[in-house]
């Protein structure tokens, strides 16, 4: 029984996620988020945040250094373009595999240590690969200038690679992934990412994480080692970010160093905690707010303050553009980080513990709470009752 309700509970999820993903540019009409480049970056940091999140969120370890993954994904893909095929499928492959290989390696190395020493070792590991991508790895990796398609790029399993006039454009089965098809390729692929996060999270295994970050000592003290279970989380982690990596090269074709820089690390640390780590729909939420910031809100300049308050009187008008300039446009940052405090001291759990928050307020579980089972058991005495003798 409970595995059908289970079962239930899932599908429901999942229905209502498509629902909302598939729609996105009909309900991002009315703030201007609906154009396909923005939608693209929504879907593939809510894959690289969904990741993230099943190390960090369920295990409790911090990693610092989780672009250098995006990274291996976004050079594999491009490798891909060059050597094989414009199809995007055999580059997301290798995106994933090549990404999960090193994160094995990265993983196994670091999981030696915990708390800050991990998220120092994750740092490191990502600030050598950037390194060496720019400097010793040139070869590969075309060091600052980024690696990018070429007309004459040998395409092995493409027929028509040597028609081609100019520099092809990454493909699905002849399906161009530029503007709305490349969004819903990648809404796709977001859809399948949180449906396997969704199983992970519910499972046996995501259980057995959330007691690791619960107390690792007490379990380590009943003989259970906890070490496969962080490896194989970590490598799952890496692999999803590698897929992100992968998808940003389908719809960019290029891969450059600066996305194995620690800034990239830290905005998916920064999405999934201002989201609400270790919950389904939080990163998700976190990754839709900063890179609305980044790509709407930052947009925002004098003149379009002007035109948003102009039905106002023009004092008025005036006043408010003043005092609201500094916050919008070059100034988004600032806005960023007030949020980001505000939601760090009043809402440790993020966005999602404000949404519950209000959620039970309408519920009224907020009064039903003050009166406990020992309260209700009061209640039901007679003034009599209590040494009734």
């Amino acid at each position: 029984m409970k595995k059908i309700i289970a079962t239930q509970s899932n599908l429901s999820v999942m229905l209502i996620f498509i629902a909302v993903v598939l729609s996105a540019p009909l309900w991002l009409t009315p703030i201007g988020a609906n154009y396909p480049d923005l939608l693209q970056k929504f879907a593939i940091f809510g894959i690289f945040a969904i990741g993230f999140n099943i190390l960090f969120g369920l295990t409790g370890y911090l990693s610092f250094g989780h672009a250098v993954f995006l990274g291996i994904g976004s050079y594999a893909a491009v490798w891909s373009f060059k050597l094989l095929t414009m199809n995007v499928v055999p580059a997301i492959i290798f995106g994933i595999v090549l990404s999960g290989l090193f994160a094995a390696v990265i993983g196994f190395i670091s999981l030696r240590r915990s708390g800050i020493y991990f998220s120092i070792l994750t740092l490191a590991f990502a600030q050598m690969s950037y390194n060496l991508a720019y400097s010793v790895l040139t070869p590969i990796t075309n060091g600052e200038t980024g690696l990018q398609l070429r007309i004459h790029d040998p395409r092995v399993l493409d027929a028509a690679a040597a028609e081609q006039s100019g520099i092809p454009s990454t493909t699905l089965f002849g399906l161009s992934m530029s503007g709305y098809s490349g969004f819903y390729f990648c809404a796709v692929v977001l859809i399948l990412a949180f449906y396997v996060s969704l199983k992970i999270f519910r499972s046996p295994f995501g259980l057995k994480l959330q007691a690791i970050k619960s107390n690792q000592t007490r379990m380590k003290y009943t003989g259970f080692n906890t070490r496969p279970y962080l490896l194989t989380a970590f490598i799952i982690s890496g692999m999803y970010a590698g897929l992100a990596g992968a998808l940003m090269a389908v719809t960019d074709p290029l891969a450059g160093a600066e996305r194995m820089q620690w800034t990239a690390s830290g905005e998916v640390v920064l999405m999934t905690i201002l989201g609400g780590a270790g919950t389904l729909i939080g990163p998700l939420l976190g990754v839709g707010i900063i890179k609305y910031f980044e790509n709407i809100f930052s947009a925002l300049n004098e003149d379009a303050l002007h035109t948003i308050f102009n039905f106002l009187p023009e004092f008025l008008e005036n006043f408010l553009v003043l005092i609201t300039h500094p916050f919008v446009g070059e100034g988004w940052h600032l806005t960023l980080g007030a949020l980001f405090m505000i939601i760090v001291i009043f809402l440790p759990g993020g966005v999602m513990e404000g949404i519950n928050r209000v959620s039970n307020f309408v519920k009224g579980k907020y009064f039903s709470d003050d009166s406990g089972p020992d309260s209700k058991a009061e209640s039901r005495l007679q003034p009599g009752d209590a040494g009734g003798e």
